[in-house]
């Protein structure tokens, strides 16, 4: 039988109804106070996803079709990082030439040039070319090198940390200026540009986008202040990799590392929504139960000397079935807006991960 709500539906419609406006005017109020106290959200971007570039210990042929198999199972990019010691193989630009000729949809990208390595009149020149020779595919990652084995193998200077950074933020406003319309001259500390044309003009408008990674305040503000993209990593003050490098990424201290980047570009007069968070994870494990990857975190955290919980507490752990990893995505997506992510080398392990969210 059907009819007009009886009182006690009626009050109960009334109870909701009033108690959703107050939950409304909280969320208001909350975000009012956030706005007063300086702390802002990260925008909630669709996800992307990076693999890393296919390694050269095989064929040229089996290379590139490893690099269209990374397109097909939908990663949105493949990435190079820019280091010549330690095992690494590839110098990234050519490597980035080679994966876009091999390819039609998929993005290249540096994950980061070492700028203490190349000077900013070259990197826009090999990146404004590449752009227009991959119709549009390239993003620029640039940091201010960390590698100290890189440094003492070629003999280059390892300055103080506050020197590379100050040496990168020269170097970016002479690659964004070269991307500009008008030549560029250009005065600092460390680099001199008279009267240079930046050619050719990139595809993409108004320059491909440019990543700025990094782990502490100075290169996270410098992030927010120049970046598109602002890649979310430990530090590596020490010019190695060590266990402290989960320890630097819990859950507060990557949040804090997100309103560093948020907060430089509001103080900039950058809208913090305009920013893109990567991070690439440092364990990635897929199981098919949730039993096997606690195993796995628990192994992990015993090899790297770090506390279990504090590992699975990591933005930068994945490990579980693909219902979890995908969770923990989202999680870390409202948390602290990191959309674009680099799932590690493993892509078929990962692929389903991939197929659920990319693009969402």
């Amino acid at each position: 039988m059907t009819g007009q709500p009886t009182v006690p539906g009626m009050a109960g419609a009334l109870v909701l109804t009033l108690l959703l406006l107050a939950l409304e005017d909280w969320a208001d109020l909350l975000t009012e106070w956030a706005s007063l106290l300086g702390v802002v959200a990260p925008a909630v971007r669709p996800f992307r996803f990076i693999a890393p570039m296919p390694k050269l210990d095989q064929s040229v042929d089996r290379w590139r079709d490893a690099l269209r198999r990374i397109e097909d199972l939908g990663f949105s990019t493949v990435s190079v990082s820019d280091h010549f010691t330690q095992g690494w193989v590839m110098e990234p630009t050519v490597a980035m030439t080679s994966a876009a000729e091999a390819t039609s949809r998929l993005r290249v990208l540096s994950l980061v040039l070492g700028n203490d390595y190349r000077h900013p009149v070259m990197v826009h020149k090999a990146m404004a070319t590449l752009d227009v020779l991959s119709e549009g595919r390239v993003e620029v990652g640039l940091g201010a090198g960390w590698l100290l084995s890189d440094y003492q193998a070629a003999d280059v200077p390892y300055d103080p940390a506050g020197v590379r950074v100050d040496r990168l933020e020269e170097s970016l406003r002479v690659i964004k200026g070269l991307f500009g319309s008008a030549p560029l001259s250009f005065s600092g500390k460390h680099y001199r540009i008279t009267g240079l044309e930046g050619l050719p003009k990139p595809v993409q408008r108004p320059r491909p986008p440019l990543l700025i990674g990094g782990g502490g305040r100075r290169i996270l503000s410098l992030a927010g202040r120049h970046a598109d993209i602002v890649g979310i990593n430990p530090s590596l003050q020490n010019g190695a990799v060590s266990s402290d490098a989960i320890l630097d990424m819990t859950p507060e201290r990557v949040g804090e590392k997100v309103a560093w980047a948020t907060s430089a570009a509001e103080a900039a007069g950058r809208s913090a929504f305009d920013l893109e968070f990567q991070a690439s994870m440092l364990i990635c494990q897929v199981w098919s139960s949730s039993g096997p990857a606690r195993a796995a975190v628990s192994s992990l955290a015993a090899r790297a000397d770090v506390d279990p919980d504090v590992l699975a507490r990591s933005p930068v752990t994945l490990a579980g079935s693909v219902g979890q990893c995908v969770e923990r995505l989202l999680e870390n997506r409202e948390r602290f807006g990191i959309s674009y992510v680099n799932l590690g080398g493993n892509v078929d392990a990962v692929s389903p991960i991939v197929r659920r969210l990319a693009g969402s």
